[in-house]
């Protein structure tokens, strides 16, 4: 990859829409409390049907309520929610948006339904690639709390503040249903996310916040549906006494110097990692699809990477980490031999893609680049056959964890190395 590539990248992460800025320009609250991000969803382009994966979307929302559940890592007393149209090339208009606490499946809990506004305003226009935050809404939520939050479409919606891979059932039924206990048993059922890329929490702290900026393994492929056992899920469980949000910018498909199902991590990292506010530090776990894409289904045409290009792309991560007082905590990269084997997305593995993947795992070992590291590769790795993954280990695919890997995973991070607290 050149310079200029590099510089162009990060000349566009810095125009990235800032979280923080959003927050900031909403109403004033009392010096006493803070608003802290407590979960987000990467947003993603949307690609086209040529692609190997298709995005799993309907086509458009019309006179319809989205209902979709997503895990806080923190609690707090008040509550914001982020609605993104990024991706969206005509405006989005919401009828209607609720809040509740999740019970379970589509239902909310009693008493917990709160409508959401928007400077006061039940019904609001997001502009074409724009987030809006909500005005506050009074309802308590503990650490680690399901929140469910309704959208009514009233007008033709295309997707926009698409995110592919949900780990969770979004539901979808006609009629403004915002306020309903529970979606109808006939409503339709995808695990995407639309529209509701943030939550943010009341509390009394300033914020702490890390990051984990990732690819398919840290948002979760090959974990359960529903059950919140994703490698940062279990991250923000250890966190959660301290008081430290986790939020999770794992993006499938994710690459680090090239746009995949998603935007490069070299540029999305300005507006996902750095423009969050009281972000600490970030782990990062990138590089699979970076070497395993080029000549197989997702990148027939590209050529093959090679280690010294994804170190130096790695470099520049750090550069910007530091420019923002951020610490950075490299993952090295797990082992994939027969991944997806016997799919039509077959081709991530081959010995010398598996030599490139060494070679920048022994870099992130050994040049002391990043603030600290987990090995990942070493706890996943079958210590018979070192480029696979270890059965106890494996979601099946050889490619993912499964759910007893991704916890390993967190519990393999070393708390005080990541938020950089002397022992």
């Amino acid at each position: 990859m050149t310079a200029s590539r590099f510089t162009s990248l990060i000349r566009r992460g810095a125009f990235a829409l800032s979280l923080a800025g959003a927050v900031a320009a909403s109403a004033a609250e009392p010096a006493s409390t803070h608003w802290s991000p407590s979960w987000m969803a990467s947003t993603q382009p949307i690609w086209s049907g040529d692609f190997a994966l298709p995005p799993g979307l309907p086509f458009q929302f019309n006179r319809q309520t989205v209902r979709q559940v997503a895990r806080l890592s923190i609690g707090g007393t008040r509550l914001r929610v982020v609605i993104s149209n990024e991706g969206g090339t005509s405006p989005l208009h919401i009828g209607a948006a609720h809040v509740a606490r999740h019970a379970e499946g589509s239902a909310i809990a009693e008493g917990s339904d709160r409508p959401l506004r928007f400077g006061g305003q039940a019904e609001v226009t997001v502009p074409p690639g724009a987030r809006l935050v909500s005005d506050p809404v009074d309802i308590a939520l503990p650490p680690l709390g399901e929140v469910a939050v309704s959208l009514y479409l009233p007008r033709p919606s295309q997707p926009a503040g698409f995110h592919f891979d949900a780990r969770q059932t979004a539901y979808l039924a006609d009629g403004d249903l915002t306020a309903a206990p529970r979606m109808p048993v006939a409503a339709s059922q995808w695990s995407t996310r639309v529209y509701v890329s943030g939550l943010i929490v009341e509390t009394q702290k300033p914020p702490t916040t890390v990051v984990t900026l990732g690819d398919s393994l840290t948002d979760g492929n090959g974990s359960t549906p529903g059950a919140n056992t994703r490698w940062p899920d279990a991250l923000a469980e250890r966190l959660a006494v301290r008081d430290v949000a986790v939020l999770n910018a794992g993006i499938s498909g994710g690459r680090l110097l090239k746009d995949g199902m998603g935007r490069a991590g070299l540029e999305r990292a300005g507006r996902d990692v750095f423009a969050q506010p009281g972000v600490r530090a970030m782990v990062v776990l990138l590089g699979t699809n970076d070497i395993g894409w080029p000549g197989g289904p997702f990148a027939p045409a590209e050529p093959a990477m090679r280690a010294k290009e994804l170190i130096q792309g790695f470099r520049q991560l750090i550069e910007m980490a530091h420019a923002h007082n951020v610490r950075i905590v490299a993952g090295t990269i797990p082992p994939n031999e027969g991944a997806l084997k016997g799919t039509p997305l077959e081709g991530h593995y081959s010995p010398e893609k598996d030599k490139v993947r060494q070679a920048v795992n022994r870099w992130i070992r050994e040049s002391g680049a990043f603030d600290a590291l987990v090995d990942f590769d070493a706890l996943l790795r079958d210590p018979a056959h070192p480029s696979r993954l270890k059965a106890a280990m494996d979601s099946g695919d050889h490619l993912h964890p499964g759910d007893a890997g991704y916890k390993a995973m967190a519990a393999a991070i070393d708390l005080d190395a990541l938020l950089g607290i002397a022992p």
